[in-house]
């Protein structure tokens, strides 16, 4: 059987305000062709379909879309498990209808693992795969609400209650293992050793729910991985993997390739796996250094090789303000405004020693471009500078945690 994986495609996703509809629309329509190319049997999507628990109606159609349109291809099962950006009750509400098609959701955490067990069969009815579909485990689906514990406590109960999800589906397995029927399992959480961008949320309080390779059970075949923006494996193992966003979703992602991943079962293994490169239909493009050197880069900046006009950050290196400095730069966009568009214009780098008082006055970043976590920080210094305030940040986070889960019930 012939699997892709994918994950995080964050439809509905903005950056600085602009929608990213179009980027979306290209990676769906290539996977499409990609699914129909490579005789794709099995597509699984590891959580974040949307960006937020309350998709546009134009994220909406760009799912439902795509979902239509795959059923009418050589693609005779879809999985589809909840990240921590989705809401499970919008995932989970067409969710009868959806099986009907051989389209299976998940969008939350059940306390039996039978109902995140999911059977694949072929066209003859012979059982050839099955998936342990699990979706991103919130603090409520690994019980941690325990009064008075400490923060290194509920560390280790986090990484336990997701370990021991996990650990929940050997005893259901065992007789495919025995039968030569592999097994794979999905999950969205944030594995010890991973690298992540800027552009991911803290998945837990301070990412405490970080498991290791280890912690998932040997009887997977191959474990599917999402929250992580960019491909990786864990720890080296060949089998666990992070397939990434099909878009860079921040410019911290703008040297990252993007890739789905191909994955072949034969004989009850994983035989074969491989990397398809998703092709850029935008690029983000990141400018830093001396004024002359970046309008100099400005203005040979080619774009013919994508279709969409090309996103830039800019950051200066200056060595006192300039009055005009923003002209000199609108002088050099206005040339290539078909090819470029800033996005964002981060404050420039002072280098020069000498500084008056109002030069040496810290450049506040742009909200935009702040956590909620870093706002509270800033406020907490400000107000409190001779303080250690990394347990108000715990709390604060805490509370956004448990302000984002209400949202979603």
């Amino acid at each position: 059987m012939r699997v892709l994986h994918t994950s995080d495609w964050h439809l509905g996703q903005r950056l600085v305000n602009l929608e990213r509809t179009e980027e979306h629309q290209y990676f769906l329509n290539w996977l499409l062709q990609t699914i129909e190319q490579e005789q794709v049997e099995v597509l699984l999507m590891a959580g974040d379909v949307f960006d937020n628990g309350a998709p546009s109606n134009t994220a909406l159609k760009l799912y439902y879309d795509f979902l239509r349109k795959v059923c009418a291809t050589c693609c005779r099962h879809i999985i589809i498990t909840g990240g921590n950006h989705d809401s499970v009750s919008t995932l989970n509400a067409p969710k009868e209808l959806l099986e009907c098609f051989n389209i299976h959701v998940i969008g939350g955490a059940s306390s039996d693992p039978l109902d995140e067990l999911i059977e694949l069969k072929n066209e003859q009815g012979e059982l050839q795969l099955v998936v342990c579909a699990v979706p991103f485990l919130r603090d409520r689906d690994v019980r941690l609400s325990v009064p008075g514990e400490s923060f290194e406590e509920r560390e280790q109960r986090i990484k336990q209650g997701i370990a021991a999800h996990y650990e929940a589906f050997v005893p259901h397995i065992q007789k495919y293992k025995q039968q030569g029927i592999p097994v794979v399992a999905t999950g969205h959480l944030f594995a010890a050793g991973g690298s992540a961008s800027e552009s991911e949320k803290e998945i837990h309080v301070g990412n405490l729910g970080q498991i290791g390779a280890e912690q998932f059970p040997q009887e997977f075949d191959y474990v599917a991985l999402g929250h992580l923006h960019r491909p990786q494996q864990v720890n080296n193992r060949h089998h666990i993997r992070y397939s990434g966003s099909p878009i860079p979703l921040s410019f911290s992602e703008v040297t990252d390739k993007k890739v789905v991943f191909i994955l072949d079962f034969e004989a009850g293994r994983l035989a074969d796996l491989r990397e398809v490169e998703i092709p850029c239909c935008r690029k983000l493009v990141r400018f830093k250094g001396p004024l002359e050197k970046v309008k100099q880069q400005l203005a040979v900046y080619d774009n013919s090789a994508y279709t969409l006009t090309a996103w830039a950050e800019i950051q200066l290196e200056l060595e006192s303000h300039l009055p005009d400095l923003n002209q000199q730069l609108e002088e050099v966009l206005s040339l290539k405004k078909d090819e470029l568009k800033l996005l964002i214009h981060r404050p420039p780098i002072i280098q020069k020693t000498a500084q008056t008082l109002e030069q040496q006055v810290q450049q506040e970043a742009d909200l935009h471009t702040l956590r909620e976590q870093d706002v509270f920080l800033k406020r907490c210094q400000s107000a409190y500078p001779d303080s250690d305030h990394a347990e108000l940040v715990a709390t604060f986070s805490e509370l956004l945690e448990l302000m984002g889960q209400g949202q979603e019930s």
